[in-house]
């Protein structure tokens, strides 16, 4: 006696049947009309061309790419900073974040207030996190930087309130 292994094997084998064919199809539609609910994200291309950042000249430039992050779901940004661009201690509500650096190099550290030697560089190529409400700052110090960050909206950026001392 064959093994149901064997006997799975050889049902995949045989040519579809005519209900098998009915379920197949409906399978597709069903496919088929769940892609197009989604809405026209769904295949989102964008060239290097067409990506627009915005933003105050002196301040970070933002692309979003993909998704609206001041909506729940999930959003795609780019970030420039412009050389000598210092960004003080703030963080962010959203949990995952995460950030690749496309070019450039971000010097970046976890604190409440400016420490230069606690900054650490990330090169181009590098890959990090951020967890929700974490108080962070960073530092365009040798020149241009553009990051690109993924995360899950609604997202915002929270200064930190320093106490006069």
């Amino acid at each position: 006696m064959p093994s149901t292994d064997e006997l799975s094997l050889r049902m995949l084998a045989r040519a579809p049947t005519k209900r098998m064919k009915i379920i197949l199809t409906a399978m597709f539609l069903a496919f088929s009309v769940g892609a197009q609910a989604q809405g026209p994200e769904a295949g989102t291309v964008k060239l290097p061309e067409q990506i627009e950042f915005k933003g105050l000249s002196g301040a970070p430039q933002i692309a979003t790419l993909y998704g609206d992050p001041t909506k729940a779901g999930v959003f795609v940004q780019r970030v420039k900073f412009p050389a000598g661009l210092k960004v003080m201690p703030h963080s962010h509500p959203d949990s995952p974040r995460t950030i690749a650096v496309l070019s450039g190099t971000l010097y970046f550290a976890f604190g409440e207030s400016w420490d230069e030697t606690k900054l650490k560089a990330f090169p181009a190529g590098t890959f990090f996190t951020e967890p929700a409400n974490a108080p962070h700052y960073v530092w365009a110090k040798d020149g241009d930087v553009i990051v690109q960050l993924t995360s899950i909206g609604p997202t915002g950026t929270i200064p930190v309130k320093l106490a006069r001392q």
